[in-house]
């Protein structure tokens, strides 16, 4: 459950990416988006998903991160609601689009509550509020989850992370990797395995386990020595995409 996969739901690259939101106030150039998008589809593939491809959505800069808008539990799909009003209409679109692909289709229709801040961690799930997901969203999607039989569990993001799985994700059914920042998450630290990621290499925590391959952004040095003792990794350049705030769980949703 936590990282065993056949299919993924993939966005192709939108040309007004360049107007995504980003912290750091930068805009990717749409070219290179193209490329490191077309290595992340092969690696999605090399490592055993059949992918279904959705058009761009040129009104919705951020739209090429479809994990924001919904969620995944065994054949169900929750449709969430994005908390920036540049994105909160992506899920009336995506909810027509996926439908086909799943039993069973659920709303989160109070709250706010995106697909970065829920980390499935075999038939559990950990929601962290953020400046992106409140209180209400997070019980709302937790109600849900909970009628479908996971359990969940509900903490704080850290302030100055943007979502909770910005910097953590899960490598085995009781293991995850963490930056420093999310170590020390009390909730984490007593309930899981950790393996923390030196300071600088932040980015690397949000890597994407699928099958028997390890997706981890390229550039990372301390993280590849570290992971490839054990995991069998596919590198991935993704530094033009990161401008606007972006790792590699979010470019797609597995199930």
């Amino acid at each position: 459950m936590t990282y065993n996969f056949n299919n993924a739901i993939i966005r192709k690259p939108n040309q007004s990416i360049q107007n995504g939101l980003s912290s750091q106030n930068l805009h990717p150039q749409y070219e290179i988006v193209l490329e490191e998008h077309s290595n992340y589809v092969k690696a999605i593939k090399e490592a055993g998903l059949k992918i279904n491809l959705l058009e761009p959505l040129e009104e919705y800069p951020d739209s090429i991160f479809v994990e924001d808008p919904a969620v995944t539990y065994k054949s169900n799909i929750i449709i969430l609601n994005p908390f920036d009003p540049s994105r909160n209409g992506e899920k009336d679109i995506i909810k027509n689009e996926i439908k086909d692909f799943f039993d069973s289709i659920f709303f989160v229709e109070d709250g706010f509550v995106e697909g970065g801040d829920i980390l499935n961690i075999s038939n559990h799930f950990i929601i962290g509020l953020s400046d992106r997901t409140n209180k209400l969203g997070a019980e709302k999607l937790s109600n849900i989850l909970k009628r479908l039989g996971a359990t969940v569990e509900i903490c704080e993001t850290p302030k100055d992370i943007l979502h909770f799985k910005s910097e953590c994700s899960v490598l085995d059914n009781d293991t995850i990797l963490v930056s420093s920042k999310m170590a020390k998450l009390d909730y984490l630290k007593s309930n899981f395995n950790l393996i923390e990621l030196p300071i600088g290499e932040e980015g690397a925590s949000n890597s994407l386990r699928i099958n028997d391959k390890l997706l981890l952004p390229d550039g990372f040095v301390k993280a590849e020595e570290i992971l490839s003792k054990n995991y069998n990794l596919i590198k991935i350049n993704v530094s033009e995409i990161a401008k606007v705030d972006a790792g590699l769980s979010c470019m797609s949703l597995r199930w």
